[in-house]
């Protein structure tokens, strides 16, 4: 399945939440932070191939939000979303500790070249790198 069945099947179901209740979504990053009540933001681009309900489609709010979130945040990680990570970056002090995640190398310097020089890169698939990231906090909590 692709990202259009995914955004057809949660616009059916009316939710991300919707969906996890009526028991289509039991994994991933999206059921853990709906789960578990966790603060996020999903903001459209002008690209977006949805939007699912929970998409922010004004930048304007979709930053205030961001800010909003991010405030009094020492560390953050970015994963696979070139636009969005830039956004973000811009928007945290040089204390933030920032890891960049994407399999285009390209992000994290775009990253540094737009003044978020503290930020450190791994160049992975997120598939990848988010079972191993879990396996290892599992194993040093």
């Amino acid at each position: 399945r692709n990202h259009i069945s995914a955004i057809n099947e949660v616009n059916k179901a009316g939710s991300l939440r919707a969906l996890i209740e009526g028991g289509r979504l039991k994994e991933g990053i999206f059921y853990q932070l709906i789960k578990r009540d966790v603060p996020f933001a999903l903001a459209s681009s002008i690209r977006d191939d949805g939007p699912i309900t929970e998409v922010i489609q004004s930048s304007v709010e979709a930053q205030t939000r961001y800010m909003e979130l991010v405030e009094g945040a020492d560390f953050v990680i970015m994963l696979a979303s070139t636009l969005h990570s830039i956004a973000v970056g811009n928007m945290l002090t040089s204390q933030v500790k920032i890891v960049c995640v994407d399999i285009n190398p390209a992000v994290v310097t775009k990253l540094i070249d737009r003044g978020t020089s503290q930020a450190v890169g791994i160049v992975t698939d997120v598939g990848t790198f988010l079972p191993l990231l879990v396996s290892e906090l599992e194993k040093n909590p």
